[in-house]
């Protein structure tokens, strides 16, 4: 099958723009390898210091520098249900490398905090800044200079991204990520939310409240529903940085430890010392970023990675933005159902054919790039499969089924359930925003209602629960994006607006913060972009002007006469409380450096060019605005 016309065109488009970025990027990615072991250029004074502690065997290794030395990154604690089973994984992943004639070293821990912890707390305000602390402790993992290949323990939501953006600037190095699995399936989700509802109307108490969490929630693995964490993990298949089908085998089960066994050999066999090298900086180019935003979309995923992505590929020299994703979502079917978009949990949609069915149905309709590096080294066809547990306790794979074993939660291109990746740009007069649709009713894309404004989410939830908000409206939630606060996640809003449409009001969120993969049946616009802190029009926005955010036209605009509009000033906000206490007072840095959203609200920029590759204002030009090039096949207000 040919590669389909939007796809290739987008992916063009990537190409060119990125052209020398990404060429600067692969210069260093080269200077950086050496033509023997890493560990070869430290001096006896260095290598004595990094192997002091190691078993003999392992030491005279190192010494004799012949054999692949691999370094272990882990995100591991055990407060997070998603890494606790990391505990183990360190000595497996030891004898697995030590059996395949190299040696494994733990090389650093990286934060890991979780947002389901976190939300609607303080601490939530620290989260998106979280991913590049990962990805610097990431570097400092590997600063020492002795390794010649990575394994990367992480699952959940700025983990992964975290990881493979501080992978990305080692990109000399192989790569290899290793999830923990998820949980065993809980609570039906569809009766979680009904709980959630009934608490937000007050019918239920908190003890029925955190019974009924605590049967979803409930044991050792990721939560189960199709949020920023499964996200990572079937992204990580698609982009071909897992082995395959490796992403929703549950912890603790002789396959979860032969999957994890073999990732580590895999490791091994990639490095510079075989005929096999496949630095990650080579693997993740733009045709891989182009399989993960379609991954992303056929699967109806989080939110999240519409920053997410932006990040990681800006770390490998790579430049999209939120077009791509709108151009590539009108083309992309819908093959999953997954909670929040449907009832099932993860584990069911493992169970129907998983990630090796839709990576399959993706390239034989022409959606995906065959033509990539993945581990494997093979391209992304040989990721068309499932892994089985072997007799002697290793892993085998075999193809993934034909049929999908439960066509309520996975189905074919030939019949999605729906034509499109449930996944819009907006944009206005209000600025620029992302809309996931997948779970919202079509008769809810569209709503046009007075707007009601809020400069933070307590004041929303004090508006609900005085009853002032039994009407038609618009919520504004502005001074919630990464410069104001760190850009929290909303979903204490999510009941209250569900029960609101439930009832029959016409309502809707626009905000500058994320709500992201479990963003559900009430329209959202978010990160909008620019934000209200940073000058963005969310800041003229007053009570009662009429708004109007239509998903299906992609418009999203304050319907106040143009004279009105240009002559309001922007309000201020004293943001001096958010910035203090749990910690915020340490990122006052991240606020300041952070770009907007839909630059991937990083605190690090884009590979400097080559001297004589581009105009020296490029780069600005490329912070300050995205990328709408003439021959954009669909075009977007700004």
């Amino acid at each position: 099958m040919s590669l389909h016309p939007v796809v290739s065109a987008v992916t063009a488009r990537i190409i060119a723009r990125s052209a020398p970025y990404r060429a600067a990027y692969l210069e260093r990615l080269e200077a950086a390898r050496l033509q023997t072991v890493q560990r070869s250029s430290l001096s006896c004074t260095n290598l004595a210091h990094g192997f002091a502690a190691f078993p003999a065997n392992d030491k005279l290794v190192l010494k004799q520098q012949k054999k692949p030395s691999v370094a272990i990154v882990s995100a591991y604690n055990d407060m997070l249900s998603a890494h606790q089973p990391f505990e183990r994984f360190p000595q497996l992943i030891k004898d697995a490398v030590r059996a395949a004639g190299g040696v494994a070293q733990f090389a650093g821990g990286t934060p890991a905090m979780c947002d389901g912890v976190t939300q609607g707390q303080p601490g939530m305000e620290l989260s998106l800044f979280s991913r590049d602390a990962i990805a610097m402790a990431t570097a400092i993992a590997l600063s020492h200079n002795m390794f010649d290949a990575a394994v990367y323990l992480g699952v959940c939501d700025k983990i992964v991204p975290g990881l493979l953006i501080g992978a990305l600037h080692f990109g000399h190095l192989p790569a290899v990520f290793v999830p923990a699995g998820p949980m065993t399936s809980g609570m039906s989700n569809p009766e979680k939310a009904r709980i959630r509802q009934l608490y937000a109307q007050g019918q239920v108490g908190r003890d029925a409240l955190l019974e009924a969490e605590s049967q979803s929630y409930h044991g050792a693995g990721t939560c189960t529903f199709y949020g920023t964490a499964n996200s990572n993990q079937l992204l990580m298949e698609v982009m071909g940085l897992h082995l395959p089908g490796a992403a929703f085998i549950t912890p603790n089960t002789p396959l979860r430890d032969a999957l994890t066994a073999a990732a580590a050999q895999r490791a091994v066999q990639i490095t510079d010392h075989g005929n096999e090298y496949t630095p990650v900086g080579r693997l993740v180019d733009e045709k891989t970023i182009v399989n993960a935003i379609v991954g992303l979309l056929a699967s109806g995923g989080s939110t999240n990675h519409t920053l997410h992505l932006v990040a990681i590929a800006k770390a490998a020299g790579i430049v999209i933005d939120w077009n791509d994703f709108d151009q590539l979502s009108s083309v992309i079917p819908m093959l999953t159902r997954i909670y929040p978009n449907g009832d099932a949990d993860i584990n069911h949609f493992h169970a129907a054919g998983g990630t090796g069915f839709v990576i399959r149905e993706l390239l034989d309709a022409g959606l995906l790039h065959d033509d990539v590096l993945t581990v494997l080294g093979r391209g992304l066809r040989a990721h068309c499969s499932e892994p089985f547990l072997q007799q002697d306790q290793s892993a085998i794979w075999k193809p993934a089924v034909a049929i999908s074993a439960d066509e309520n939660v996975l189905r074919t291109v030939a019949a999605p359930f729906s034509a499109d990746g449930g996944m819009k740009l907006v944009a206005g007069n209000l600025g620029r925003a992302v809309m996931k649709v997948s779970a919202v009713k079509p008769q809810h894309r569209s709503v046009q209602a007075p707007a009601i404004v809020f400069d933070s989410q307590e004041a929303f939830m004090h508006a609900y629960k005085a009853g002032a908000l039994d009407r038609d409206f618009i919520a504004v939630l502005r001074f919630q994006g990464p410069r104001a606060n760190g850009m929290p996640e909303l979903h204490a809003l999510t009941p209250a607006l569900a029960n609101l449409q439930d009832a029959g009001r016409h309502v809707a969120l626009v905000t500058d913060g994320r709500m992201s993969g479990a963003s559900g049946k009430v329209p959202a616009a978010i990160h909008v972009s620019p934000e209200a802190l940073a000058g963005g029009p969310l800041g003229l926005v007053r009570d009662g002007d009429i708004i109007r955010l239509d998903a299906e036209s992609g418009v999203l605009e304050a319907l106040v006469p143009a004279e009105e509009w240009a002559a309001r000033t922007p309000v201020t906000t004293d943001l001096s409380a958010n910035h203090v206490g749990m910690g915020r007072e340490l990122f006052g840095m991240f606020r300041a450096a952070v770009s907007a959203a839909e630059q991937g609200a990083t605190t690090f920029g884009l590979p400097p060019p080559l001297p004589t590759s581009v105009p020296d204002h490029l780069p600005e030009v490329l912070e300050a605005e995205p990328f709408n090039d003439e021959d954009n096949l669909i075009k977007k207000p700004i």
